[in-house]
């Protein structure tokens, strides 16, 4: 059974910092690539950044130079680092992870419950 989990989400102050994580099982890792999206209260979801299976990054303009995303494949884990944050970032954070599940040769796409993130004075 695939799972995948995010964590790390909560309520921060303007300019300050999160670290999200993003745990997988049952999809082969070092094969998958990871997405981050954010969906804010009555908005689409947004892709916010992604990293393929072999570390190519890709940022959206909004979050360039404040988020910084890394993977770790002995972990399975993702993690997004978010800094300088604003009020703007708030939103519903939701890993998706395309890979291929064990056993098998093309890639599926999962999702995660998604994290709550909130920027407030």
């Amino acid at each position: 059974q695939v799972q995948v989990v995010e964590s790390g989400g909560g309520l921060v102050q303007p300019g300050g910092s999160l670290r999200l994580s993003c745990a997988t099982a049952g999809i082969i890792f070092s094969r998958s690539d990871i997405d981050w999206y954010a969906q804010a209260p009555g908005k689409q979801r947004e892709l916010v950044v992604g990293i393929t299976s072999g570390g190519y990054t890709n940022y959206g303009d909004s979050v360039k130079g404040r988020f910084t995303i890394s993977r770790d494949n002995a972990k399975r884990t993702v993690n997004l680092q978010m800094n300088s944050l604003r009020p703007e970032d708030t939103a519903v954070y939701f890993c998706n992870a395309k890979g291929p599940r064990y056993g098998r040769s093309s890639s599926s796409s999962f999702w995660g419950q998604g994290t709550q993130v909130t920027v407030s004075s």
